[in-house]
């Protein structure tokens, strides 16, 4: 072999180990994320759209050449949907890695206890980051909690995990009901367990509240429950003014000042303590309850006893110049 020959040998493998060297750095050295960043995935899309919206969000310097290094370097596992954080410094290998095995970005939209259902659908539809539409879903049929979603999670999908968390949940509460209980199905069970959530915001007081609903349901008599007048009007919404006397008075399926029983459904949506206490209520003879002024209530078996704390309840609203 010629001495030109060994130096052209020599220095084509040089230069390919600098080509090498140069192609495989542009794979595992930071790309162009100078800052924490996330990007969206959509479904469906393939490796090729992904970096062409790299290149163009300024997250690669060129979508061809991540692509030609992705064959080379990357494995074969296919790319993930979903919203993914992009960390200042990562290089294009730990992008192709997060989209291949990495944990999508979750993000939180919370029911409080106690939430109508009208509220719930405001909620959804006012999360800028889910998409499609909903109807305002059956009252009592969502369970309050936390829930994850995905930016451009369809709204019904979040919708339809909250109701099946309502759903588990009572098919695992149900069975662990006392004996002897107010209620004889599910339904109504939601149906005084909202009625518990409305009535107190006392952790404390549930299964009391729901031992005084239970008593009145056992006896056939008028429950009396302010939220029953005011769900027909605003939905589960706050009232936002004193009850009228013509709303106590009116007739509906839901005001239980003008019937005795259950109103027809359930009046918001109640969280798992409220229907842990109506399925195990406290034990107890009061049929009567008065605000106590402490955000609480007071309990009483008697009329005269009810009557007098009424009066006291009522004095010390005057003293607080609230009548």
């Amino acid at each position: 072999m010629g001495r030109a020959l060994k130096l052209a040998i020599g220095l084509a493998m040089v230069l390919g180990l600098i080509v090498a060297s140069w192609f495989s750095y542009g794979w595992f050295s930071a790309a162009e994320v100078d800052a924490d960043a996330n990007f969206l995935v959509p479904s469906g899309s393939s490796l090729t759209s992904v970096a062409q919206s790299l290149e163009e969000n300024g997250h690669i310097a060129s979508a061809d050449a991540f692509l030609l290094r992705a064959k080379v370097f990357g494995g074969g596992e296919p790319i993930q949907a979903g919203e993914f954080k992009l960390v200042a410094g990562m290089s294009p290998a730990d992008m192709l890695h997060a989209f291949q095995n990495g944990d999508v970005v979750r993000r939180f939209i919370t029911i409080p206890e106690g939430t109508p259902s009208i509220i719930v659908f405001e909620t959804l539809m006012a999360e800028g980051l889910l998409t499609g539409e909903i109807p305002v879903p059956v009252e009592g049929s969502v369970l309050p909690d936390t829930y994850d979603f995905e930016r451009g999670e369809d709204r019904a999908k979040v919708l339809a995990r909250m109701q099946g968390a309502m759903q588990n949940f009572l098919a695992e509460a149900w069975p662990k009901r006392a004996p002897d209980i107010a209620v004889d199905n599910v339904r109504d069970a939601v149906i005084l367990a909202s009625i518990v959530e409305k009535e107190t915001g006392v952790a404390k007081e549930r299964r009391m509240v729901a031992g005084l609903y239970s008593n009145r349901v056992k006896k056939g008599m008028f429950l009396q429950a302010d939220p029953t007048i005011i769900y027909p009007i605003t939905k589960g919404k706050p009232l936002g003014r004193r009850i009228l006397r013509s709303e106590i008075a009116s007739i509906n399926d839901y005001n239980t000042y003008s019937m005795p029983g259950l109103p027809k459904g359930p009046i918001t949506n109640p969280g798992r303590e409220s229907i842990e206490a109506v399925l195990n209520p406290a034990k107890t003879d009061a049929i009567y309850m008065v605000a106590d002024g402490t955000g609480g209530h007071e309990f009483n078996v008697e009329l005269a006893d009810h009557d007098a704390a009424v009066q006291r309840w009522r004095a010390l609203r005057r003293e607080r110049g609230e009548m």
